[in-house]
């Protein structure tokens, strides 16, 4: 099994509020999730949909699994930054006012490809890369010499 990251730091969204979406799809399949959060109506789910499909894109082209085969091994939402302002009220005072972040960490497993089909296709593409190689040659300055000449 191969474990693949993919992280959001200080996202400008509290935890709790993202928590709440996090808990819908934490037990589903990452296709599947991500399916569910493009008909999830909140503020964080732009924001998690981009982790996810930035661990799957993690997956398939760093480490050549199979979308199929993923699973969520873990989602986790932590506390991030958070700026401190004030609100002014009466008799001169001053309220705190936290503006909440969050970090947002995918953790997604999967079963490897067989490498049999990867060494094939890579075969392939050196098959067409070297066909293309000789008929893109430059010709021989003696042959271009030979037609200037006529």
């Amino acid at each position: 099994m191969m474990e693949v990251k993919a992280i959001a730091k200080n996202v400008r969204i509290s935890p709790k509020k993202v928590k709440l979406v996090v808990d819908q799809i934490k037990n589903k399949k990452p296709a599947e999730a991500v399916k569910i959060l493009e008909f999830t109506n909140k503020r964080s789910t732009p924001a998690i949909y981009k982790v996810i499909m930035s661990a799957i894109a993690n997956a398939k082209n760093n480490y050549n699994l199979d979308e199929g085969s993923l699973l969520f091994k873990q989602i986790s939402v932590n506390k991030g930054l958070m700026l401190k302002r004030y609100r002014p009220v009466s008799r001169g005072r001053a309220h705190h006012i936290l503006k909440r972040a969050s970090h947002i960490k995918v953790v997604l497993e999967g079963m490897e490809k067989k490498k049999a089909a990867t060494t094939e296709s890579t075969d392939k593409k050196t098959e067409i890369t070297e066909k293309k190689s000789v008929e893109s040659k430059k010709p021989s300055v003696s042959s271009v010499v030979a037609r200037n000449s006529k």
